[in-house]
């Protein structure tokens, strides 16, 4: 027989989550519950690693999260879903990896240096900064983790969580296995206005998106600047629209990119249709949104249900590591 194989990811906590953060994410996890044992976490501690002189909300940023896992299809019955500050084992695994891993190691990780420049005015040569990587490794490393799955920019992250494994089981005796990159494919979808979407652009629509607001969202979307008249030939590759239809109506692909190529359809058409998926989408997902906003015990008993499940395994781990270095 099969040994299920253990999935852990995890999200900071922005907030409710947009289109972008479904493709890039959620809707890849909601398949994962069906094949394998996971653990999917709020990084609560992540997000002061960048934001610890502004953080927010966590707390409710965390909630609204939740929320929005649960209404997109994250099934608690089958999921270990919970907060990363309340399975404490996570940071004196940390505090054990960082005894035995080299500087060199953190420094040469590029989403170090690039984030350094991307987020530039803030103060981030800091040691939580430095080491957020290390601690994503005993994140992962605590559940004994079989693959995680990730975009390709995190990609060297899994990889340093393997070499730290490795060092660990060589110094000591072997404890963890070492976690394969499970990575995820998906179609990039830009903001209203075709750059990434952000929060910080205000571009986004969020995955729960009142139905009402959509049309409205989706009238500003850019269009082939060159397509002036609707019977002018437009060139869908560049028109932010077609993108959307692309992740979110493959179906009718072929039939809108033929009509745009060939005068056949007009931008405002092509526009409401896409409303009109849009709106199919996010209907069920905004009613179930609805409903557990009004179910506060319930979010509240998920959270301690799934910090309860983490930490009987965190805790099993630990004891090992703690026999295995002597402390």
């Amino acid at each position: 027989m099969t040994e299920t194989k253990t999935i852990l990811s995890g999200m900071r906590p922005s907030g409710m989550l947009h289109l972008g953060n479904y493709l890039g994410a959620l809707q890849n996890w909601v398949q994962l519950q069906e094949d394998y044992r996971c653990f999917f976490f709020i990084a609560d501690w992540h997000a002061l690693t960048t934001d610890y002189e502004d953080p927010g909300d966590i707390h409710g940023n965390s909630r609204e999260m939740l929320i929005d896992w649960l209404s997109a299809g994250l099934d608690p019955e089958r999921v270990v879903i919970f907060r990363q500050s309340d399975v404490m084992e996570h940071a004196e695994l940390y505090l054990l990896f960082s005894m035995i891993t080299p500087i060199s190691w953190l420094e040469r990780c590029p989403t170090f240096k690039e984030q350094i420049r991307e987020l530039e005015g803030r103060e981030l040569h800091t040691h939580g900064f430095l080491g957020y990587p290390l601690l994503q490794s005993a994140d992962i490393l605590i559940y004994k983790a079989d693959m995680v799955p990730v975009g390709e920019d995190q990609a060297p992250h899994i990889e340093l969580t393997r070499e730290v494994a490795r060092r660990f089981n060589h110094l000591y005796r072997p404890v963890f296995p070492e976690p394969e990159t499970k990575l995820h494919t998906y179609p990039l979808v830009p903001g209203t206005d075709g750059r990434k979407m952000s929060k910080s652009y205000d571009n986004y629509i969020r995955l729960s998106e009142d139905p009402a607001e959509i049309n409205s969202k989706v009238r500003m979307m850019v269009t082939d600047p060159n397509r002036v008249r609707k019977n002018d030939p437009g060139d869908p590759e560049v028109c932010t629209v077609y993108t959307f239809h692309r992740a979110f109506n493959p179906e009718e692909l072929p039939r809108i990119e033929d009509a745009c190529r060939n005068a056949g359809m007009g931008c405002v058409e092509c526009k409401n249709n896409l409303s009109s998926r849009l709106e199919e989408f996010v209907q069920p997902i905004y009613e179930k949104r609805q409903e557990l906003q009004q179910r506060s015990a319930y979010l509240d008993e998920v959270l301690e249900h799934g910090a309860s499940q983490a930490s009987k395994v965190a805790a099993s781990t630990l004891a090992e590591v703690r026999e295995s270095m002597g402390v």
